[in-house]
């Protein structure tokens, strides 16, 4: 009885603060009858012997939504849109600054044996050995007893299987390179970074018509040829040298046993050589790479893009190894 009467003392109490400020929203209403009822229920449970020492339990009223100002839901939907707009903007961002992507494309590993690339090997290593064969042998001699009279040249048997030899020799050393250079290509990819190995495996002729088409400053566009140039023909030349070495290290080992054989080689002599000639591979390399490089920076800047870097490659890399080798030999009297 005693927790009724509370209740309803309670109730006609929130009645007169009702009919001097309006609920603000039904949450009011039902966190006041809630804690009206914990405060009966609390009431009823304490035992009536026990209230005059500590009195009846003080129940605070909690009224949230009187609490709440009126521009909260506006406040509210502002920072909503705020939020999403920086979102969006961060996503635009994020499309207008994104990670450059790096595609690597790989050639197939034994790409040398296709047919069109077979089939210009082939001939240029023939061309390279038999074009020699078709100038004419005249070996003028003079008569001694008679200065107007010239015997007639004797007719010498020209030999065709030294130069298909060498021929076929050529054709298995570019083969060779070329598929070195494909491993090398692919130990790239793994080993490197994704960015240093697109690099690597640029194609320089596209990427000089890109560059010619950025309005750049003849030097810098110099510079920048040259520089793709080096790192896309850095494979090729760092392949030929190691083929190069490896013939050398071969031949080196079969004299080797050649001179177990005959005892005629003497083995010190022959190390020393072995180092000679990786030490010429290794300046004519350079070389070749270097001035392949300036070759196609200039080739670039006075021809077309495509083709004059293309050209000025291949002449480079040809004249580099002659112009560094008669220099050596000329300065420091060495052979290489």
């Amino acid at each position: 009885m005693a927790g009724i009467a509370i209740l309803l003392d309670l109730y006609r109490k929130n009645q007169s603060f009702c009919s001097q400020q309006s609920f603000h929203s039904s949450g009011s209403f039902s966190a006041s009858a809630a804690a009206a009822s914990a405060a009966a229920t609390v009431a009823a449970g304490t035992p009536f012997a026990s209230r005059f020492l500590f009195g009846y339990p003080k129940v605070s009223h909690c009224d949230a939504g009187a609490a709440l100002p009126e521009d909260y839901i506006s406040n509210i939907r502002r920072v909503s849109e705020d939020i999403i707009r920086n979102v969006k903007n961060l996503k635009e961002d994020a499309l207008k600054y994104s990670v450059k992507e790096y595609k690597v494309e790989l050639k197939p590993l034994y790409s040398a044996f296709e047919l069109r690339p077979f089939a210009m090997t082939t001939l240029r290593s023939f061309l390279m050995f038999y074009l020699p064969l078709l100038e004419p042998a005249t070996n003028v001699e003079e008569d001694d007893d008679d200065d107007f009279l010239k015997d007639t040249p004797e007719e010498q048997r020209v030999d065709l299987v030294v130069p298909f030899k060498k021929s076929v020799k050529q054709i298995v050393r570019e083969t060779t390179v070329v598929t070195t250079r494909r491993v090398l290509e692919r130990l790239a990819v793994i080993y490197v970074s994704q960015r240093m190995a697109w690099k690597l495996l640029k194609d320089v002729p596209k990427s000089a018509i890109r560059k010619s088409q950025r309005g750049l400053p003849t030097t810098v566009y110099f510079f920048r040829v040259s520089r793709t140039t080096f790192r896309g023909h850095l494979l090729g030349v760092v392949a030929a040298g190691l083929v190069q070495t490896g013939i050398e290290i071969y031949r080196f080992f079969a004299r080797i046993k050649d001179s177990e054989v005959s005892d005629g080689v003497n083995t010190t002599k022959q190390a020393k050589l072995l180092g000679k000639k990786v030490s010429g591979i290794t300046i004519r390399c350079g070389a070749s790479l270097i001035f392949a490089s300036i070759g196609a920076g200039i080739g670039a800047t006075l021809l077309r893009p495509s083709i004059g870097q293309w050209i000025g490659c291949a002449a480079g890399d040809l004249a580099g190894p002659i112009i560094v080798s008669v220099f050596i030999e000329k300065a420091f009297h060495v052979d290489l």
